[in-house]
């Protein structure tokens, strides 16, 4: 199951019913077979911009976030039943990526920058491109003389 981030903005409400809003969303979560690995709170504040949901517009909400692992094809239930649910003003899932392709060796990483690989594989490229940053002034504009100063 890939890694997902849910990221809720809930509307401005006491705890206890915070508290159970956080539950019916996670419930939700379990009842399809996903596994919650992480709930980061990132507080109560103003919303960048004022919002409308449900009818009522919000200017500050709660905001949560899950990491889960859940399965593909319930992210878009999941993102039906909270479009739905009217303590919650928004929803987004992002993908996690994994990044899990680092090979590195110390002894490479000890090296003087000239002589690791990819410096070097570097200087070869700008040995090979004409620099293109310099700027020559052309003789177009019809005079015989160059109009500023040397």
């Amino acid at each position: 199951m890939p890694t997902y981030e849910l990221a809720l903005m809930l509307r401005a409400m006491p705890k206890p019913e915070l508290k159970t809003t956080l539950k019916r969303v996670a419930n939700g979560i379990f009842d399809r077979g996903g596994i919650i690995r992480n709930i980061e709170n990132l507080g109560f504040r103003a919303t960048p911009f004022k919002t409308s949901a449900h009818g009522l517009v919000h200017r500050e909400a709660n905001f949560f976030v899950f990491k889960i692992d859940t399965a593909t094809k319930v992210v878009a239930d999941l993102k039906e039943e909270y479009n739905r649910d009217v303590d919650i003003i928004r929803q987004n899932v992002f993908k996690v990526q994994d990044d899990s392709d680092h090979s590195c060796t110390l002894e490479e990483e000890m090296l003087p920058p000239a002589y690791r690989k990819d410096v070097q594989k570097m200087i070869e490229v700008g040995k090979t491109q004409v620099n293109r940053f310099t700027y020559k002034f052309k003789y177009n504009s019809g005079l015989d003389y160059y109009p500023f100063q040397k």
